[in-house]
């Protein structure tokens, strides 16, 4: 049965707002054919899909469509607008929307991120910066007297004139603090020349979720003067899709200026791999355990596009074994969203949610892998949450778990996202 619209306001403001913000926002022009509807995960919750809130807005129902729940439910994704015959930017009038929302009724878990980070200038989680500092100093030290080739280990925050700017997620130093080791001997490994910068040092930035713009770019702004004050040539974004299209997406949206270039750590490991700087192969996987892929949709769909899905399909065939990489379908640039993005995981709309990933849930079952590799980590979030919720039974694990531990560096505390079957691989 169609669902009819009882047309109760007929105003244009919606409708003019985004023709003016959009050159291709002219929703007039939408087809009606579903396209959209059929390529969204968030279609039907809320009793809402992307076709009807395209149709409301074109018939002026604002006042349905002002304080709509359904726009924290869509992580604005963008497969809509990749599937659209006519290009309408459907997730930005998602964000549009969630602008318009007096800032204090927006979702408190949002909202408090965001405001966490500005107070802190460090991130989400409103890590001081003496804490961050210590946490870093601590774990390298330890590092150091405690695992072998690894005594000259540095991790060291705004050393002036290092080539490469690391950010890092909150979660880590708060949460996780053995999950920072992996990577920091893949930088050391490869004789990286890196510092952390403390100026808005992490990676997410739920400003950005939150549709403050003022915000988004203050973090961006900053991030971007104090790294050039330092020297550094290259930012490498950490394993996190939406950090990566922030920054990407802040620095452009805001004009920026910027002397440094942006790269994701996926695209650095593929480089490193290729150079023979990273020595990693797959004679460890003697049991053919298989492995899948999450694409991000921040860092590939929305930013980088195919060939970053190439490279970390590169570097999880070297890592695993190409035999056992099982690839999602559909992949690459039309894979769907995991449910994680958009700041759903701090909405408050948890049912909503779990429906959304059931999509993404039933692509990881169908590949009868046993690992998701998970290189974001709001996807890594959502769908180890998917994983417990229905069942799966799978595991989610970070890129450089499997790096360090094909390259027989993991240590024995950096194993938490591992199952029984790899727990103790590598350790005497």
């Amino acid at each position: 049965m169609l669902d009819r619209l009882n047309i109760t306001h007929q105003k244009t403001e919606i409708k003019d707002k985004v023709r003016e913000l959009l050159p291709d926002g002219n929703f007039n022009t939408c087809l009606t054919c579903g396209a959209c509807a059929s390529a969204c995960p968030a279609t039907g919750i809320l009793d809402m899909d992307p076709r009807k809130f395209v149709r409301m807005a074109t018939l002026g129902m604002d006042a349905e469509l002002e304080r709509n729940p359904w726009i924290w439910a869509c992580t604005m994704c963008k497969r809509c607008y990749d599937l659209c015959p006519m290009h309408l930017n459907i997730p930005q009038l998602v964000y549009y929307l969630r602008s318009q929302w007096p800032r204090e009724e927006r979702p408190k878990g949002i909202l408090g991120s965001c405001d966490h980070h500005l107070k802190s200038r460090g991130g989400a989680m409103g890590v001081p910066l003496d804490d961050f500092t210590f946490t870093v100093e601590d774990l390298a030290q330890e590092c150091r007297e405690e695992q072998a080739g690894f005594e000259t280990l540095k991790a060291d925050i705004d050393r002036q004139g290092a080539f490469f700017a690391l950010n890092q997620n909150s979660r880590e130093p708060v949460t996780e603090p053995d999950e920072l080791l992996p990577l920091w001997k893949i930088l050391h490994t490869v004789g990286a020349d890196w510092t952390y910068y403390s100026t808005m040092w992490a990676g997410e930035n739920y400003c950005m979720f939150l549709a403050d713009d003022p915000a988004w770019e203050k973090i961006i702004r900053e991030q971007a003067e104090h790294i050039d004050r330092l020297g550094c040539k290259v930012l490498i974004n950490t394993e996190c899709g939406h950090s990566f299209f922030a920054l990407w997406e802040g620095l452009q949206r805001f004009n920026i200026p910027h002397n440094f270039e942006l790269k994701s750590i996926v695209e650095l490991y593929a480089q490193w791999i290729r150079e023979g700087k990273l020595k990693v192969n797959s004679d460890w996987n003697k049991t053919n355990i298989k492995f899948t892929v999450q694409d991000p949709c921040n860092l590939i769909r929305k930013s980088r596009g195919d060939d970053m899905a190439r490279d970390l399909r590169f570097v999880v065939k070297q890592v695993v074994g190409e035999d056992n990489f099982v690839d999602m379908t559909p992949n690459l640039s039309n894979n769907f969203c995991c449910g994680g993005g958009g700041g759903s995981l701090q909405s408050g709309l948890n049912d909503e949610r779990h429906i959304y990933g059931k999509v993404k849930f039933d692509q990881i079952m169908a590949t009868g892998a046993g690992y998701v590799v998970t290189p974001c980590h709001n996807c890594h979030a959502q769908i180890e949450d998917l994983s417990h919720h229905f069942n799966g039974g799978y595991q989610t694990v970070h890129l450089w778990t499997l790096i360090c531990l094909s390259l027989g560096i993991l240590g024995e505390n950096e194993r938490v996202y591992l199952g029984p079957d790899l727990a103790e691989y590598g350790l005497e």
